[in-house]
């Protein structure tokens, strides 16, 4: 009887769990959770890196230590001046680039828009050198830029996430700190996807989780609806809604009110 109750015992210490078990296993967790999420964020860079030459990533290392060195650092690093550019893929490089707000002209509140400074390909040869630094988000997929979604639905989209900032119709609007949100019109479909997966200046990131490649793909068939149609109103007074039309009857409406008024008392004089 003492040999069974022996033997059983020593049953039991063998296939008790060590204390450290549970906690190996949840490091194994989240160690795979986040390999997955990492593989799964950074498969447009991934996508970006193979279809890119070494001949376009060394080019494009000697364009950015020519032109952007100065203020992001020789490595891309960053400094003082400006943010490191180490994982922001090479989306965030051809709208900022492609945009001509980078290389800025001057500090300020943020980065204007204006005429490129380079060519399509010396962007993409920066885009390139960008991109073999840190997974990051890549040049979108024509398919998602086609202009071939639900216009519909991305109003509803637009509406919900960007009318805040960008105007219901596009049109921008101003921000704190003498800073705004550019208007939207005659902006490419690649830049308007590169700005929603980077959030430039004030923008907010809208990766995949937030706003699916297929709801991007509907929020540019719808700006590119508004842009196709005029107003069924007639004149837009800018697109900047009530306040504006409520300012012009103000100004124009009770002005000429007044201004009938002085004549017809003029006149009766």
């Amino acid at each position: 009887m003492r040999e069974t109750t022996h033997k059983t015992a020593r049953q039991r210490k063998a296939g008790r769990r060590h204390p450290l078990a549970t906690v190996a296993l949840i490091a194994i967790g989240l160690g795979l959770t986040g390999g997955a999420y990492a593989a799964f964020n950074a498969t447009g860079s991934t996508a970006d890196a193979a279809a890119s030459s070494q001949s376009d990533v060394d080019a494009g290392k000697k364009l950015f230590q020519a032109n952007c060195a100065s203020c992001h650092g020789l490595d891309a690093q960053g400094t003082d001046a400006a943010p490191s550019l180490i994982g922001v893929g090479a989306a965030a490089v051809d709208f900022q680039v492609g945009t001509g707000r980078m290389p800025m002209a001057m500090q300020g509140p943020q980065a204007q828009e204006k005429p490129p400074q380079f060519g399509q390909h010396e962007i993409d040869e920066l885009a390139a050198y960008v991109a073999s630094l840190a997974p990051g988000p890549g040049i979108p997929d024509s398919k998602y830029t086609d202009g071939n979604g639900d216009a519909a639905k991305g109003a509803e989209l637009f509406r919900v996430n960007c009318a805040m900032c960008h105007n219901v119709a596009g049109a921008g609007g101003a921000l704190t700190e003498g800073k705004y949100a550019p208007p939207l019109h005659g902006v490419t479909p690649d830049h308007i996807y590169e700005a929603m997966v980077t959030g430039p200046q004030n923008m907010p990131v809208f990766n995949d989780r937030n706003i699916t490649p297929e709801n991007k793909r509907d929020i540019i068939t719808y700006l590119q609806y508004i842009q196709a149609n005029p107003s069924p109103g007639g004149f837009e007074l800018g697109s900047l809604g009530p306040v504006a039309e409520g300012l012009f009857v103000w100004i124009f409406g009770l002005g000429s009110i007044v201004a009938l008024t002085v004549w017809i008392t003029a006149k009766s004089n």
